[in-house]
């Protein structure tokens, strides 16, 4: 028998046939027939089946005692974990209760849809998520310039014939906040029809190795070189505003902004030639389809929301704002803006460092300081949900300390991981397979419109709850516990208990643009989902700020432009450089748990021959990284694919062995995040800047 869903493992979407005889899978290949992969997939689609058929994966709540873990019936292990987050929150106040939410998250459409409505009920100001380690920029300029922090543009790299990549790999990556499967054939594509591809990174990546020009540029000084962008634009007369002229607020503004960063003056600082940048920038400005695209390597440094802030302006300064194959907008079929709020910046800051919020959440770089610093609103009890942040987020060594002085941790997750492990119960959901799926989120970012629903494969295993179940079981006994379970809210509950995530996503397309079209009974009968058509020009009529225009230069930039002009006139890195490495066949600290995904990682340092000669390192010796936070010793290897200055170890290893009971993964590794500072952020968007660490480097013998 086959299957069709889409893979949830990544934000590609990648459809599936799924070969099965109702009890196990006996192959996983690409869907030929999916409107949007049409037959493409990565390795990491295996996974699906080594999860599923993984005897270490978590089935049924589990409480650690003085003997080890043992199993706990769900009533109980539910119960126990509302009293102890009543308890903590009446004895220590509201903010006691801090929350984690992990991106796999995003990938769940029960998490999504039921987690939400139980997180509100805490009314904790101490919420983070994977946001602030990743994407939060892109957010943060969406909110100021366009209204909503979820209007976010993507590049339309289907019809574009120029593309420029800053600080991302989507070759490995599939994409990221840009949905695109088979993006090796994408890129081609452009290519093929006359267009060129650069790529500006401090690695000659695999999407380098794809693209007709690499240019290295030196960590942390991108918006270095997107400020000299802007003054060749506007210096050269190379500004189309076309019909957004009425459109915008603060243009005149601008002309001052890149005065002092010409390329000439950059060039030292970027490491690229003043000339290479004028003709990619004239290049970029003259053709009519031609987009900049920047991801994880421009958010998460320490001028993260400045370069999304620039990019932004680039592409709406050139006329490549709104139109096919520049930067657009998709029509969803769910589209949550407006259902959720639009966003809002400072309403509450952190306590001890005084960091502010962003649409409802604290930068998870404060996380650590926010458990171990005593006072009111001290953080006494963790809910962790399918996050494993001792690895994923910055200063891991620490992280891990402040949960180890909790009172009280829950963690829903599938595993015992470096995280999860320091909980006291852990509520394991059923998943993959066992799920129905709608991407929300990744509908909403993909390079073209459509629509998808997957039903599950497998029933979950008997005593089995789904994560929906879990968190709206959490909801009703914690309510029940803090006895503010009236009638009137168990009445409220029990009416909206009837809708299941089905139901609720039935309710959602009928609220969508393609409502006379599309529902979740039509969806059923096209399971390689249905065809939306290209991305579509939207503006200004979904602009979401009231006068509908574009806040080219908000306040809150032109603050944190001073902050740029002071590393400006004072970048001097006498350290190397660190930066971060993703692998096609891992998703962060994902997936470790499938032994067929492992082959060919490594944890290397990647160093420049001319640095490892310049540190007289052979091959009998190892390499000492030291950080502000921390050190580690690991294997290098030397290529000249990274820049002199720079050195780069893959992100999402540091597992620690199998923990008993016996489910950690499989894989040890080096932790990057033992090395990345939890005090270096954007200052701007409280973004974590795991990219551009100072280090210092040191010949260690074996």
């Amino acid at each position: 028998m086959t299957h069709y869903r889409t893979c949830n493992l990544c934000e590609a979407m990648c459809g599936l046939a799924i070969e099965h005889d109702g009890k196990e899978v006996i192959s996983i290949k690409g869907d030929l027939d999916d409107e949007f992969s049409q037959g493409h997939i990565c390795p990491k689609a295996l996974a699906l089946k080594d999860i599923y058929e993984d005897p270490n994966r978590l089935k049924k709540p589990v409480k650690k005692t003085a003997d080890g873990w043992v199993e706990i019936p769900w009533e109980a292990a539910i119960q126990e974990v509302a009293d102890a987050l009543a308890s903590t929150r009446k004895k220590h106040g509201l903010d006691a209760v801090g929350v984690y939410s992990g991106n796999p998250n995003v990938h769940n459409t029960g998490s999504l849809l039921s987690a939400p409505e139980f997180l509100k009920e805490l009314r904790t100001k101490n919420r983070f998520s994977a946001t602030s380690v990743d994407q939060l920029p892109h957010q943060y300029m969406a909110y100021l310039m366009y209204g909503h922090q979820f209007q976010i543009p993507i590049p339309d790299i289907d019809r574009t014939d120029f593309l420029i990549i800053l600080g991302a790999n989507p070759i490995i990556s599939n994409g990221s906040l840009l949905s695109a499967p088979n993006i090796k054939k994408r890129l081609k594509n452009i290519q093929d029809r006359g267009g060129k591809i650069i790529n500006i990174d401090p690695r000659y990546t695999e999407t380098s190795d794809k693209s007709d020009q690499h240019l290295f540029i030196r960590p942390g000084s991108d918006a270095f070189m997107l400020l000299s962008m802007l003054h060749i634009l506007l210096e050269e007369g190379l500004v189309k505003l076309g019909r957004f002229e009425q459109h915008l607020k603060g243009y005149e503004e601008l002309h001052q902004v890149a005065n002092d960063y010409s390329p000439e003056k950059t060039a030292a600082i970027t490491g690229i030639d003043s000339n290479v940048l004028k003709e990619l920038t004239r290049k970029f400005a003259s053709t009519e389809k031609a987009v900049l695209y920047g991801r994880m390597g421009v958010c998460t440094q320490e001028f993260g929301g400045m370069c999304m802030w620039l990019i932004n302006i680039l592409n709406i300064l050139t006329g490549h704002f709104d139109e096919a194959g520049g930067y657009m907008f998709t029509t969803p079929a769910i589209d949550l803006k407006p259902q959720i709020s639009k966003g809002h910046i400072g309403k509450w800051k952190s306590r001890v460092r005084g960091l502010p919020e962003v649409g409802g959440e604290l930068p998870s770089s404060v996380m650590a300081e926010e458990i171990l610093t005593p006072g009111d609103g001290q953080i006494k009890a963790m809910i962790i949900s399918a996050g494993n942040p001792v690895l994923s987020t910055p200063n891991g060594v620490q992280l891990e300390k402040a949960f180890e002085s909790l009172d009280f941790i829950v963690s829903v997750d599938i595993y015992i991981n470096e995280t999860s492990k320091l909980a006291d119960i852990i509520l394991p959901p059923a998943t993959g397979l066992e799920t129905d799926l709608y991407d929300i989120i990744f509908h909403t970012l993909a390079v073209r419109n459509t629509s998808k629903y997957s039903e599950a494969l497998f029933d979950k295993s008997e005593g089995a709850k789904y994560d929906w179940e879990i968190f709206r079981a959490l909801r009703v006994a914690y309510l029940k516990s803090m006895k503010k379970l009236t009638l009137s809210k168990r009445i409220k509950l029990g009416l909206m208990y009837l809708f299941s995530p089905e139901k609720m996503l039935d309710i959602l397309l009928k609220r969508g643009p393609y409502k006379k079209e599309l529902n979740i009974k039509k969806l059923r009968k096209n399971p390689h989902g249905i065809d939306l058509g290209a991305l579509k020009s939207q503006m200004p009529e979904s602009l979401y700020h009231k006068d509908k225009l574009i806040n080219l230069f908000p306040e809150e930039i032109k603050e944190d432009l001073q902050r740029v002009k002071q590393k400006f006139n004072t970048f001097n890195p006498e350290d190397f450089l660190l930066i971060g490495r993703r692998q096609l066949r891992t998703c962060n600290s994902w997936l470790h748990n499938s032994k067929r995904l492992l082959k060919n990682n490594t944890c290397d340092l990647f160093l420049h021959p001319d640095d490892a000669q310049k540190l007289g390192l052979s091959n009998e010796t190892n390499i000492k990284i030291t950080s502000r936070v921390g050190h580690v010793i690991v294997p290098f290897k030397t290529t000249e694919e990274i820049m002199q200055g720079v050195v780069s170890l893959p992100h999402g290893w540091g597992h620690k062995g199998k923990i008993k009971l016996d489910v950690a993964a499989t894989s040890p590794g080096t932790n990057i995040n033992e090395l990345t500072d939890d005090n270096f952020v954007d200052q701007l968007t409280g973004n974590a800047a795991v990219n551009g660490v100072p280090v210092k480097l040191e010949v260690c013998k074996n």
